[in-house]
């Protein structure tokens, strides 16, 4: 297994003095950075996710990054065994929001801290993304052109806020409406 990890992201990048951290401590001690305490969360996460790879005896590569003020771990397909971490994603990636919320157990046992993690497995969440972003988009034609509320199909947390934010990208107004498993999108032409 191979890791790797690289930081960047504007929440991350803001300045000590902004954030309140980098200050010292009683103990006269650097207190741990953001950007730190965000690493740490990613390098918990993955030795985790590895531990769980090698017991379930599936190969795949580790990436670490720092993205949107979270740490973001995805875990790579190897090319020799393309397809072998599928079930890691399950029908509609309910498999891996169960893996994500276990990863972020983990490293709140590991840290004391609650994780905001992401994870993905294989490509799903950026594939996913590129799907929510377009239908965002129709939705904003739609509404656009009709001038009516368009409803979409309800969603996670984590895929209404790739939506919210495509559809305030465009100018237009979205809010989240329903409950539990029927929360959904829903875009209106901003007024």
């Amino acid at each position: 297994m191979t890791t790797e990890g690289s930081t960047d992201g504007a929440a991350v990048d803001a300045p000590a003095a902004e954030t309140g951290e980098g200050t010292r401590t009683g103990t006269g001690e650097e207190a741990p950075t953001r950007r730190a305490r965000l690493e740490e969360e990613g390098d918990v996460a993955a030795d985790y996710l590895e531990e769980l790879l090698d017991i379930a005896d599936l190969d795949g590569d580790l990436d670490i990054d720092v993205e949107d003020g979270r740490a973001s771990v995805s875990v790579l397909e190897d090319d020799a065994a393309p397809g072998s971490l599928r079930r890691l994603v399950g029908d509609d990636g309910r498999v891996l929001e169960a893996l994500q919320e276990l990863t972020r157990l983990a490293v709140q046992a590991r840290t004391g801290e609650r994780s905001r993690l992401v994870l993905d497995v294989a490509g799903y969440r950026a594939q996913r993304r590129v799907v929510l972003t377009g239908l965002a988009n129709e939705a904003v034609e739609q509404a656009r052109a009709g001038g009516e509320a368009v409803h979409l199909e309800p969603m996670n947390p984590y895929e209404r806020k790739i939506v919210h934010d495509a559809v305030a990208e465009a100018g237009l107004r979205s809010e989240s409406e329903g409950v539990a498993a029927d929360r959904h999108v829903v875009v209106t032409a901003a007024s």
